[in-house]
Parts: structure tokens; C-alpha cells; sequence
């Protein structure tokens, strides 16, 4: 997958978007910071109220990165590589492994044909069969027990660990559940 690229209309929606969730941040931030009531923010010092701005962006481009290191977190855990993380986002493999290090998770060492793999509080092992093909079992978070469909075997063990991994993810146990 390639960058991908944004059509002039797009962009213009996605200025107005991000304005218009900017401008609450930016007159709240103000109003904390003189005691002024928001109404009254334009009639500041125009270097302050641009410094004000200026600290509502720093606030979304934080909420930015962490929701992008989500996304990139998230495609990782179905599968993608760092190669296909960097494609996307117009940088090399290296750059993407620098810039989400804990996206792409890798199986431990695969010793003798087997492996474990554990994700979003469940776990899965990864057997290589006598084949040469690749099965996986696994526990996810909520108690779930599955294995490859059908007894199916995958090529690689990256393959099945995706696979495994796209269970676990599937049966992690929410974040508000705490039973």
C-alpha cells in the first residue's frame, strides 16, 4: 500500500474539521490562562491569543501521535510489518521500527518447530507440523480457546502467529472489565 494522497476538496474539509474541533481547545486554553471569559479572547494581546492557538495544536498533535502509535499498534497486531507500516506512512522499515518500536510483534524464537505468542492477555502456540506447515492453538483474554480453521496450516510461522494474533486480539479482554 502506498501513501496515500489527499484530493484538494479532502484536504479543505479536513481543514475545517480540525478548526472547528481547534477553536473550543484554543478559547478554553485562553480562558484558563487570563481568567477571561472565552467571548472576550480576541480582545487580548494577539501575540498571546496566537501563543494560545499555537498551545491548542501542541495539544492535538500530542493526541495525534498517540492515536496514530494506536493505529500503527493495532496493525501490527494483525499482522502488518514494519515494511508495510513505513509504505503507508512514506518513510523506510527502519524509520517506522523507530518511530512505533513495540508495533509489530514477533513471535519468540521459533525452537525445534514451536512457538509462543502472547497478545492482548491471551496466548497462542505455534507448531510446526511434520509437513513443514504452520498451526496454531491459543487462549485469548476472555477465556476463549481456538485454533487455525479447519486445521488449516499456514506456510510461514508469521503467517499462523497472524493469525493467532488476530484471534487473541479478538477475544482481549475490555479495558472497563476488570472480572
Amino acid at each position: 500500500m502506498a501513501v496515500s494522497e489527499i484530493t484538494p476538496e479532502e484536504q479543505a474539509d479536513l481543514d475545517k474539521a480540525l478548526y472547528d474541533a481547534l477553536n473550543p481547545l484554543a478559547l478554553a486554553i485562553r480562558s484558563r490562562e487570563t481568567g477571561l471569559p472565552a467571548d472576550r479572547m480576541w480582545e487580548a494581546d494577539p501575540v498571546e491569543v496566537a501563543l494560545s492557538v499555537l498551545a491548542a495544536w501542541k495539544a492535538v498533535d500530542v493526541e495525534v501521535r498517540r492515536l496514530t502509535a494506536r493505529a500503527a499498534a493495532t496493525a501490527g497486531s494483525y499482522g502488518a510489518s514494519y515494511e508495510q507500516l513505513g509504505a503507508v506512512w512514506g518513510i523506510t522499515r527502519q524509520g517506522a521500527r523507530k518511530k512505533w518500536p513495540d508495533a509489530v510483534s514477533r513471535p519468540a524464537s521459533v525452537t525445534a518447530g514451536k512457538s509462543t505468542l502472547a497478545l492482548f492477555g491471551g496466548t497462542a502456540e505455534l507448531v510446526q507440523s511434520s509437513s513443514g506447515g504452520w498451526c496454531w492453538t491459543g487462549v485469548g483474554a476472555d477465556g476463549a480457546s481456538g485454533t487455525a480453521a479447519g486445521g488449516t496450516l499456514h506456510a510461514t510461522a508469521e503467517e499462523a502467529a497472524a493469525h493467532a494474533g488476530a484471534f487473541l486480539k479478538e477475544h482481549a479482554r475490555d479495558i472497563g472489565d476488570q472480572s
